[in-house]
């Protein structure tokens, strides 16, 4: 699998299947040359990828330390002499870490600035990327397509805090994430809102698109705003649904993990 979105002369965005269900995107700046990758579940098949386009990697931009985003680093680090970049949090165990960002932090790639948001909760050190100008995010496991990351080291707390900060980006924004977990998402979102008109329009959507072989990503902030439960924690149609009707939102939030956890 593996969609583009280009203009000739403007840069480009490139995401591309590897592994069993993640999804690597690369970033390409067409007037510097320069060119980042979000993550590297598997270097192969992102050299791949940057030989069939005659592009030389200059950024990893790491989002949090599980192998399946840094298993490639090292690899990509000696082939093509690229600046390595993650969580101040995590660069003692990002591999072959050159530069670590904090929240509110910009990197610049050719003539595009993309700003760091902090987003902890799957781990205490993820990061996510946004970059204004394409009205794109890569958010790594912290958000999925009708799903959230699981909890492994952050707070139910820190995890919400996390999505709203993705809430409050436009509604247009495109959202990258790492993974191909829909089709399970949509499930278990449907049996929290059964009569979600939206989600159940956009279920089939899914469906459609899977068995065409197609990704689901990337989805979209306004999309994610009216059927992803882990967005919708301070709904009250949702509450209700929970019998949780004017709960704390995080506390909303914890629920719907839990629930999830145990599906």
């Amino acid at each position: 699998m593996n969609t583009e979105s280009s203009l000739l002369g403007k840069p480009e965005i490139i995401q591309f299947s590897c592994l069993s269900d993640n999804y690597c995107s690369l970033i390409h700046d067409s007037v510097s040359g320069q060119t980042a990758i979000i993550d590297t579940p598997d270097a192969a098949e992102i050299i791949r990828q940057l030989e069939a386009r005659n592009w030389q990697l200059s950024h990893i931009l790491t989002t949090h330390h599980h192998w399946d985003h840094i298993d490639g680093h090292l690899e990509l680090k000696q082939r093509y002499n690229c600046e390595v970049i993650g969580s101040e949090v995590n660069g003692d165990i990002i591999p072959g870490i050159d530069r670590a960002v904090e929240h509110g932090d910009q990197i610049q790639l050719g003539e595009l600035v993309i700003e760091v948001l902090s987003t902890p909760g799957h781990t205490l050190g993820h990061i996510v990327y946004w970059v204004p100008s394409l009205d794109a995010v890569f958010v790594g496991d912290t958000l999925f397509s009708m799903g959230c990351g699981r909890l492994f080291e952050g707070s139910p707390q820190d995890m919400w805090q996390s999505i709203q900060k993705l809430r409050d980006l436009p509604p247009t924004t495109a959202i990258y994430c790492g993974h191909e977990y829909t089709q399970s998402n949509a499930r278990f979102a449907l049996s929290l809102e059964p009569d979600n008109i939206a989600l159940q329009q956009r279920v089939a959507e899914v469906d459609r698109l899977r068995a065409e072989n197609l990704p689901t990503v990337p989805t979209y902030v306004q999309q994610e705003l009216l059927t992803n439960p882990f967005m919708r924690a301070d709904q009250p149609e949702l509450q209700q649904q929970l019998n949780m009707l004017g709960y704390p939102a995080d506390q909303v939030f914890a629920e719907i993990r839990q629930q999830k956890d145990q599906a």
